[in-house]
């Protein structure tokens, strides 16, 4: 069988958090990032492979702060994530700057995944029980995919909303949709509410969501280009904001084509940087984690 392959998604542009990269936000006691921590897990779990879906121009920094890294403890490979590569429809869309979402990232590596892989944000922490979990299931498939889902109440931040996925499961641990939800957050009474397809509704903190933590056949690449031409397809020439997401497309795989997604629960404990307000608090938990021995410092 096929090394198991980490896809990191690291394109992405990380608007709300100021003119910093955040991907490369030095985090941990050591000056360790993110992504340190995600490959450390990684390699604890299985994973013998990474491969980063980075943008053209932050390729000499990325590389220079965490690939040559990297490299010396896992094979490392790059793909570039730009609004001209596309399935279908090249060319109609020349003004196009901003990134297609996180479907179109994961699609422009599909000549790089002839095996089982995970994908994960460059930009959170998931925890090593969830990527020993995750590890599993691609080591001994019991559905078709896997999502690694995280209790909604620990993954919002103080300060602004946040989007995610709000997972539904059967009786069988299978997801029976991902609903992408915007705009999440919790409010002065306490409740927390978000925007699905438009319309605002009331969500419980003990929802699962999906923090993009996904593990797949090499067989589902197919399906996602199908799914990414027919959202392409649908849109007016030179759309200039529309994306999709990974979620979305495997939403509509389960709800139409029967596709089966095996929900893992995890105990870890998620945490990110959506805001550069988060920081400060990402980096006293990194230290605590040090100092109770879960992680070394430096960490390699």
């Amino acid at each position: 069988m096929a090394d198991l392959t980490l896809v990191v998604l690291a394109a992405g542009m990380g608007s709300r958090f100021g003119d910093r990269i955040k991907q490369l936000e030095p985090l941990g006691p050591s000056g360790e990032l993110l992504i340190d921590y995600s490959i450390y897990d990684a390699i604890k779990a299985g994973f013998g492979r990474v491969v980063f879906i980075i943008r053209k121009d932050i390729e000499h920094l990325f590389k220079s702060t965490i690939g040559e890294r990297t490299s010396e403890h896992i094979k490392v490979e790059y793909v570039y994530q730009s609004p001209d590569k596309l399935p279908c429809r090249s060319g109609d869309f020349p003004d196009r700057t901003k990134p297609w979402g996180t479907a179109h990232a994961l699609w422009c590596c599909k000549d790089k995944l002839d095996g089982p892989f995970a994908v994960i944000n460059a930009d959170d922490f998931y925890g090593r029980d969830a990527f020993l979990r995750l590890g599993g299931f691609l080591s001994n498939f019991d559905a078709d995919g896997c999502s690694v889902g995280f209790m909604l109440k620990n993954t919002l931040s103080d300060f602004g909303s946040v989007n995610r996925g709000i997972c539904k499961t059967n009786d069988m641990g299978l997801l029976c949709s991902v609903e992408e939800t915007r705009g999440i957050k919790r409010n002065a009474d306490g409740t927390v509410t978000g925007t699905y397809k438009g319309k605002e509704r009331t969500l419980s903190e003990y929802d699962t969501v999906s923090m993009s933590m996904w593990g797949f056949g090499a067989d589902f690449m197919q399906r996602l280009e199908t799914r990414l031409c027919e959202f392409l397809e649908s849109l007016e020439a030179n759309e200039p904001k529309a994306e999709l997401t990974i979620a979305d497309a495997v939403d509509a795989e389960i709800r139409h084509n029967g596709y089966t997604m095996r929900n893992l629960t995890t105990d870890s404990k998620w945490f990110g940087i959506t805001y550069a307000a988060d920081v400060e608090q990402a980096k006293l938990t990194l230290i605590d984690n040090a100092k109770s021995g879960v992680y070394t410092d430096p960490l390699w």
